[in-house]
């Protein structure tokens, strides 16, 4: 699962941008810290995916991602946007819940269905809606996990955790 490469570090919430290139800016910075590359070499890459095809994937969510031959092992970030933006989704909504993955080039057998398993598990109402409740990387990193013991022992705001428990 993509999220194991996921930490409340890689969490960043209420990111204010301007538009799309700003939101990928300030995200290529922060997750290319973490991968250990020049941040705008993965802006430049991000980019050039996004020109390519947007990454919207509905739902006011984006994907952006791409593969590096300089890393070892995927890094993930997410991004809860301040306001909505642009991403080219096929439902014309705007994003403002942003998942950023660098993918290792040595890796693309396991890349699609990553992805795959990734959009389908942000899209479920549940999770989506979550993210947009909740308030702290805590809070994100429950959803994310899905895990029903983890989520009742944070202090989740009510919302939320009546989002991520089981009906």
């Amino acid at each position: 699962m993509i999220f194991k490469h996921l930490s409340e570090k890689d969490v960043t919430l209420d990111l204010v941008t301007k538009g799309k290139l700003s939101a990928l800016s300030k995200i290529a910075v922060r997750i290319a810290r973490r991968a250990g590359v020049d941040d705008q070499v993965v802006l430049r890459r991000l980019w050039k995916r996004e020109s390519g095809g947007a990454t919207g994937i509905g739902r006011g969510i984006a994907v952006p991602h791409a593969l590096f031959p300089s890393i070892s092992c995927p890094v993930a970030s997410f991004t809860r946007l301040a306001a909505p933006i642009n991403f080219g989704s096929p439902d014309g909504d705007p994003v403002d819940l942003v998942f950023t993955l660098l993918w290792p080039r040595s890796a693309t057998a396991t890349f699609l269905p990553a992805l795959a398993q990734l959009c389908r598990l942000v899209r479920a109402p549940q999770i989506h809606e979550g993210l947009r409740l909740a308030q702290s990387s805590d809070e994100v990193m429950a959803i994310l996990d899905n895990d029903i013991k983890a989520t009742t022992e944070l202090p989740i705001s009510d919302r939320a955790a009546a989002l991520v428990s089981p009906r």
